[in-house]
C-alpha cells in the first residue's frame, strides 16, 4: 500500500527552478569576462599546476571575444539572481520554513552521522526529518555563498560608487578573487546536488517537480514535531 505525502510547496519549488536557470546563465557570461583577465591559477612563483581556463577550453566553447556579450548578460541576470534570493529568504523567514532548513544545534553531529552512512561505513543513521542535517548545513551554506556572491559581485561592479562595501571586502583584488571562488564552489555544489538527486531516484526529483512523494505506508507514519518538520526517506536533495 502507498501514499501520496506533500513534500516542498510550490514556493520553493518556483524559487528553486529560477534560479538553476538564472545561475547557470551568470555563471556562463561570468566566463566570458574572466577570459579578458584570466589571472587565476594554482602554483606557486613560476610554477603552474592549474590554470582556469586553458586556452584550448576557451576556444573550445567560443569564450574569446565576447566580453561585451558577457557583462550584459551577467549584470542582468544578476538583478534576476537578487530578487529571486530576496523573496526566498523572506518565504522562508514569513512561513517559518527556515526551521526545516537552517541547521540547529545537534546538526554538525548528525551531519557527520549522515556522512559515515553515505560512505557505507556506518549502518545506523539519527531520526531524519524532511532535511537530514547535513543538508541543513549545505542549503544554509549555499544561501550565505548566495548572499556573498551578490556583495563580491556589486563591489567589482562599481568599485568606486561602493568604495566602502569593497574595502569592506578586502579591496578590488580581494574581492575578485572572492567571488570567483564563491563561484567555484557553486560549480562544486551543483555537481554533487545533481549526483545526489541522480542517486535517490525518481520519486525524490518528482517531489521538486509536483510536490510530492510516493511512499510506502511505513514510511509516513510519523508526525510532525513542534517545528512541523515532517519526516521522510533519507535521500531528500
Amino acid at each position: 500500500m502507498k501514499r501520496v505525502v506533500k513534500k516542498h510547496p510550490l514556493a520553493i519549488r518556483w524559487f528553486h527552478w529560477i534560479n538553476f536557470p538564472v545561475i547557470a546563465v551568470m555563471i556562463w557570461s561570468g566566463l566570458l569576462i574572466y577570459w579578458a583577465n584570466d589571472v587565476y591559477r594554482l602554483g606557486w612563483g613560476d610554477t603552474t599546476i592549474l590554470k582556469f581556463f586553458p586556452d584550448s577550453f576557451n576556444k573550445a566553447l567560443n569564450i574569446p571575444y565576447r566580453l561585451a556579450e558577457g557583462m550584459s548578460l551577467h549584470f542582468f541576470f544578476m538583478w534576476l539572481f537578487a530578487f529571486n534570493g530576496f523573496l526566498y529568504v523572506l518565504y522562508l523567514v514569513f512561513s517559518k520554513e527556515w526551521k526545516l532548513i537552517f541547521p540547529n544545534r545537534r546538526s554538525l553531529k548528525e551531519a557527520w552521522q549522515v556522512l559515515l552512512h553515505d560512505l557505507h561505513i556506518k549502518k545506523g543513521l539519527p531520526v531524519q526529518q524532511k532535511y537530514n542535517a547535513a543538508q541543513r548545513i549545505a542549503y544554509t551554506g549555499v544561501i550565505i555563498m548566495g548572499l556573498l556572491m551578490l556583495l563580491t559581485g556589486l563591489a567589482i561592479y562599481k568599485p568606486t560608487q561602493l568604495h566602502f562595501l569593497c574595502a569592506l571586502l578586502g579591496g578590488y583584488e580581494w574581492a575578485r578573487a572572492e567571488h570567483f571562488i564563491i563561484t567555484i564552489l557553486f560549480c562544486v555544489f551543483f555537481l554533487v546536488h545533481i549526483l545526489q538527486v541522480m542517486l535517490a531516484g525518481w520519486n525524490n526529483f518528482r517531489a521538486m517537480v509536483a510536490g510530492f512523494e510516493v511512499l510506502p505506508d511505513n514510511k509516513t507514519a510519523a508526525v510532525a514535531n513542534e517545528t512541523n518538520e515532517q519526516p521522510a526517506n533519507n535521500n531528500n536533495h
